[in-house]
């Protein structure tokens, strides 16, 4: 029998190292090859690593979410004959690394309960214990200790401790003059058991967990920091009357159930707000840019990629809409539902979720009235689609009903003004309120 160390192959032209967010497989198990032993991310691109031989996990040389860099020893195996190690080293020279001895599986431990501290007596009180104890009066188990409604006597002293251990002072005796409670009632009440020291009522809850962020997750957290933290926002918030639209869209996609159109996906509001923003992008130009703040440099795109803001299983991810601007609504529509798709079951590649230059952001029936986006770095602008609902709008002579719907939209202070922030998002509004202007070239 021999040892077999496994290290981290290269996940990606010119990565460097890579961060492990997954582990299959623990100390002691017996693997086969091409077996998936662990799952490692780099910018948002998650690779799966498989075991080349077959063998049994002797050490497991990092912990989820720990930066691993590539060539280093992640996996070790006893396996049949020689394997790649001699004397504890590995057989290839080039490498000149020695894994650490196996570390053996840590055992669970039951967790124990705090005992409350006993509070420090003074002396006068310790010497009269020691002269004379008291005798604790126990509460029969048939009921309280004390007639209904009588208010039991307590030092704030004894009320705090009480309140801080979830005991309930009318269940309990005191030993003092006329029933008063004092901490050593406390202690022979906790001494009954939990059950007798529980108060009526919601029950405390002092748990703390630790949740170490990692994978997409810590993606996410580091974007939204670089973000925040570089980004001056202003977000302008405006009311859209989307009646005509939400009418011409049902329109269509009864045309297309009419005519079995198998091949064209259900049109939602997104792909209008894409051609809407197309065509405010004509205008302006500026908004469809990305700002290297450390060189000084704007890069204005020709190219419209549009990313989408998508919760998933794993975290926010943004699939993006290559070139919007040379495709339809119904060409919008599919490729935004096949990004959806692949972002959700995690097959979406590193190219799908790269390359934006102008993110939309929708929580969709959860909207809420307003948000405040946070821009995707390094882009200038994102737009945001809250809650639509139904209101009463004054038409000039009564209020009438209609479908009204909030874009709050932000954008890079340094670069955009508020002025043609406005013009931006009123642009938008004019197309989305006049859809058959969304068609026309």
């Amino acid at each position: 029998m021999g040892e077999h160390i496994i290290k981290l192959p290269d996940v990606g032209e010119g990565v460097a190292e890579a961060e492990l967010v997954e582990w299959h497989v623990k100390i002691g198990d017996i693997v086969r090859e091409d077996t998936v032993l662990a799952a490692v991310m780099t910018d948002k691109a998650t690779v799966e690593i498989p075991s080349p031989v077959d063998g049994e996990i002797l050490w497991l040389g990092a912990e989820i979410g720990d930066t691993v860099a590539i060539g280093s020893p992640i996996v070790r195996l006893k396996v049949a004959g020689e394997g790649n190690m001699k004397a504890g080293k590995v057989a290839e020279p080039a490498t000149g690394v020695e894994p650490p001895a196996r570390l053996p599986s840590p055992k669970p431990e039951a967790a124990s309960p705090p005992k409350p501290a006993k509070p420090a007596e003074t002396p006068a009180k310790s010497a009269s214990s020691s002269s004379a104890p008291k005798t604790v009066t126990r509460s029969s188990a048939s009921g309280a200790p004390r007639p209904e409604g009588e208010k039991p006597l307590a030092s704030p002293a004894v009320r705090l401790r009480a309140k801080e251990t979830g005991i309930d002072l009318r269940q309990v005796s005191g030993s003092g003059p006329a029933g008063r409670i004092g901490h050593e009632d406390i202690e022979a009440f906790l001494a009954r058991g939990p059950q007798a020291a529980r108060a009526p009522g919601p029950a405390r809850n002092d748990a703390v967990e630790d949740i170490k962020l990692v994978g997409l997750r810590r993606k996410i957290a580091e974007k939204m920091t670089l973000s925040k933290s570089r980004i001056p926002h202003i977000t302008y918030v405006e009311e859209i009357d989307v009646t005509a639209l939400e009418e011409l869209r049902a329109a269509l996609n009864k045309e297309k159930r009419a005519k079995g159109g198998a091949e064209r996906p259900k049109l939602t509001l997104l792909p209008f707000l894409m051609r809407a923003m197309v065509k405010a992008i004509a205008d302006q130009p500026q908004l469809n840019s990305l700002f290297d703040d450390e060189a000084g440099i704007i890069h204005q795109h020709g190219g419209i990629h549009i990313g989408i803001a998508a919760q998933t299983p794993s975290g926010l991810v943004v699939p993006v809409v290559k070139h919007a601007e040379a495709r339809d609504v119904w060409d919008c529509a599919a490729e935004v539902a096949r990004l959806a798709e692949a972002a959700k079951s995690g097959t979406a590649t590193r190219d799908e979720l790269s390359g934006s230059t102008i993110t939309i952001t929708s929580l969709g029936a959860m909207g809420g009235m307003a948000t405040t986006p946070v821009i995707n770095h390094p882009e200038v602008a994102i737009v945001g689609v809250n809650k639509m609902m139904v209101r009463p709008v004054w038409d000039g002579t009564g209020f009438i009903p209609r479908k009204m719907m909030n874009l709050s939209s932000s954008f890079d202070h340094r670069v955009i003004d508020g002025w043609d922030a406005a013009v931006f998002i009123q642009r938008i509004k004019a197309l989305l309120e006049t859809p058959a202007l969304i068609f026309v070239d």
